[in-house]
């Protein structure tokens, strides 16, 4: 199945599988950042192969500071993943973006601490352009798909990532919110990060469940309250991957193609060998 398969599909919290998908297999390879969260399921879905990876595992297992992001995204680069759709469960910073609504980020406020964010480390420096962290024609046909739907979605929206595992406190809500910040989770770095340095296309499709906790007026997140609003989310992030899946997968975006190739800035001479081996399973045209 290596090589082959030119759209990933990364389901967050809620979302663990596709109904519908025609499944061919499933691979948890050893990549030289380990294995990822778990097995993923490659199959045909309306006529199209598609990787499904559930970013927490079966079951929700990791928390998000756990897991294994670089595995991830090496494991459907070496699959021939093109393009990544990721869903994400998010908080809403905004009023106007109420629990159930479909929200497009285009911008991405990092307040991780914790984790590994890039490929290139040990003896090899690469600094790729991150200006813009998502797709912009992946956005685009995930709005118009949403808007297909009748659902109420809204586009160029910043998303702060935060560290988890416990949601913000009331401070840090107001914080996030005078920096400009409109929705919060805590998945989307350094998940972006590295589909960017492994050439991927990629856009975050997320789902609200709640205000945070910065709106006083309203009940405090409570588990039972984001959960029940995960599983109505996860039945309307399904309708919306069936509708933007005849949209994907055409390779008609190469805007990624050969840019970390220009961004490795070590000397050839200066390279440690060790990793251009680990690196060699992402790019074995480079190294």
């Amino acid at each position: 199945m290596s090589g082959t398969v030119k759209i990933g599909v990364i389901g967050g919290s809620g979302l663990y599988s596709l109904e519908g998908m025609e499944i061919k297999g499933e691979v948890q390879p050893e990549t030289p950042w380990g294995k990822p969260s778990d097995t993923i399921t490659i199959g045909v879905f309306k006529g199209k192969e598609i990787a499904f990876l559930p970013r927490h595992g079966r079951g929700h297992f990791l928390s998000p500071t756990e897991v294994p992001a670089r595995a991830n995204i090496a494991a459907l680069k070496n699959l021939g993943v093109e393009e990544i759709i990721a869903f994400s469960a998010v908080g809403s910073l905004r009023e106007e973006i109420h629990p159930l609504d479909f929200i497009i980020p285009s911008q991405i406020i990092d307040r991780t601490k914790l984790r590994h964010a890039t490929f290139f480390e040990n003896g090899i420096v690469a600094h790729a352009p991150f200006a813009d962290p998502f797709s912009a024609s992946l956005a685009k046909k995930a709005e118009s798909a949403a808007k297909s739907l009748g659902l109420n979605v809204h586009i160029g929206k910043t998303l702060v990532c935060m560290e988890g595992p416990l949601f913000s406190t009331r401070a840090e809500s107001h914080m996030y919110r005078s920096l400009g910040g409109d929705i919060i989770n805590m998945s989307v770095l350094p998940e972006a990060k590295l589909a960017r340095e492994a050439e991927i296309v990629y856009q975050m499709v997320c789902t609200a469940t709640d205000y945070d906790c910065w709106k006083e007026d309203e009940a405090h997140v409570t588990v039972e309250m984001v959960i029940q609003n995960l599983l109505k989310n996860a039945e309307a992030s399904k309708k919306l991957l069936s509708v933007l899946i005849d949209q994907i997968g055409l390779s008609d975006d190469q805007s990624l193609k050969e840019s970390t190739k220009y961004s490795i800035i070590t000397a050839p001479e200066k390279r440690n060998p060790e990793q251009m081996k680990k690196l060699s399973y992402l790019f074995p045209n480079y190294f």
